[in-house]
């Protein structure tokens, strides 16, 4: 039984999705909203299988890692859930969460590969370049903590700053389709910026007036409407011109409705390490799946003799692709498609491939030790944005043989608990 009234707890250390983790009566409780050191008071709640403590009031003895908030609305806000814990805290946890993952989940020793320092953003504030927003009515808004509330938003100053005051210029401009529009996203590189709105049903007239009348009035590049199902609206130019990580001689295009890395500049760590752990040769056939717009592509392809790139966006291949002919890169194809289906048909084909670098979604990728081992990829590369799906991918690599060689963590999310890792494995001879 849970006690009926509030319980005082000392928080411990912080969970994979950015809670505050305590103890009470040996079970874990998982408080949102605290930090390790902190002294806190919680209504305990049964959720499924997980307890929960809500903090009751304020903090009644604050860790020595908080500090203000910059942000008026952060306290309701679900978008930078570590904006009071300072950064040096931060990025400890996130190394710390990782490994955790890898250990407990994954079932592999932290001794058992090597463990790079940390890699850090060069901006911990102002970096994001794109952003997802939820019209309501004239405002365009966040999705409070834990929850699907709307917070109306003004100015984000976790936004670049070409982005950071747009929602709240934006918002009363798409008024007239905010009832059709299910999310905003926002876009930007160096100053120029761009918008996508994903429709619950088919583009009108009314929509195309209202997103050109704001391209117009904001200066904005461009703006894409994407319905339900069909083609997408284009209006302006919003696609983004921007420069491959290590090869920038070579074209990276961006649109709004698009997958891009949130962080710019710590993209270049992330794409540098990847490269650098699989140590691609000019004899080396590499297959990417989850390839995207090419954003790891052409660095590898700088190197190796070939890529093939497998990815399930069509927006997306078709800007890899032009980043391709644009940079004149010969030795890269890229395939559309689901990676499963994909790799099965190379599988049936009897292809064979040295190198494999894989960026999934969160959800991560099951199946996919049996598929390298079947296309006698010998080492591989595993950039993941959730510990979680990277600890259970790790695990069947492991099993499947593929020796886990290396760890890196990238900061790509400072002020959240979100974290961005490259993890190498490599199959014995």
């Amino acid at each position: 039984m849970l006690p009926d009234s509030p319980i005082e707890l000392t928080i411990e250390r912080l969970g994979q999705l950015g809670e505050g983790v305590a103890s009470y009566e040996g079970r874990t409780v998982f408080v949102p909203g605290a930090f390790p050191g902190d002294r806190v008071r919680v209504r305990l709640e049964q959720e499924g299988k997980v307890m929960r403590g809500h903090l009751v009031g304020e903090v009644l003895a604050p860790s020595p890692d908080r500090k203000p908030s910059p942000c008026a609305i952060s306290a309701r806000c679900g978008g930078c859930d570590w904006l009071e814990l300072n950064e040096s805290a931060q990025r400890a946890a996130k190394q710390e969460i990782v490994l955790s993952a890898l250990e407990h989940l994954g079932h592999l020793k932290r001794d058992s590969f090597a463990v790079r320092p940390l890699l850090v953003a060069p901006w911990d504030f102002g970096y994001r370049r794109r952003a997802v927003l939820h019209p309501l009515k004239d405002e365009l808004t966040y999705f409070g903590r834990r929850s699907h509330d709307r917070v109306p938003v003004e100015v984000c100053p976790a936004l670049m700053p070409a982005l950071a005051e747009l929602p709240g210029k934006l918002g009363p401009l798409l008024k007239p389709l905010s009832r059709e529009a299910e999310e905003v996203h926002l876009l930007a590189e160096g100053k120029k910026a761009a918008f996508a709105v994903m429709l619950k049903g088919q583009v009108a007239p009314r929509y195309v007036e209202a997103c050109e009348a704001a391209v117009r009035a904001l200066r904005l590049e461009g703006a894409v409407l994407v319905p339900k199902e069909g083609s997408p609206r284009l209006i302006g130019k919003p696609v983004l011109r921007s420069l491959s990580p290590l090869v920038p001689e070579v074209p990276l295009f961006l649109r709004p409705d698009a997958f891009s890395q949130a962080h710019g500049e710590a993209n270049v760590g992330l794409v540098t390490a990847a490269v650098h752990e699989l140590a691609p040769r000019e004899t080396d056939s590499v297959l990417e799946l989850y390839s995207g717009n090419g954003n790891f592509t052409f660095p590898l392809a700088a190197s190796a003799a070939s890529v093939l790139g497998v990815e399930s966006s069509s927006v997306s291949v078709d800007l890899a692709q032009r980043s391709a002919r644009e940079g004149r890169v010969t030795n890269v194809r890229f395939v559309q498609g689901d990676s499963r289906k994909v790799c099965e048909g190379l599988i049936r084909e009897g292809k064979r491939f040295d190198l494999a670098l894989v960026d999934p979604p969160r959800t991560g990728a099951p199946g996919l030790a049996k598929w390298l081992t079947a296309l006698g990829v010998k080492r591989v590369v595993y950039v993941a944005c959730d510990p979680g799906a990277l600890a259970r991918d790790a695990a069947a690599l492991a099993q499947a043989g593929y020796a886990p060689r290396a760890l890196q963590v990238v900061d790509m999310f400072p002020q959240t608990h979100h974290v961005e890792s490259v993890m190498s494995f490599e199959r014995a001879a």
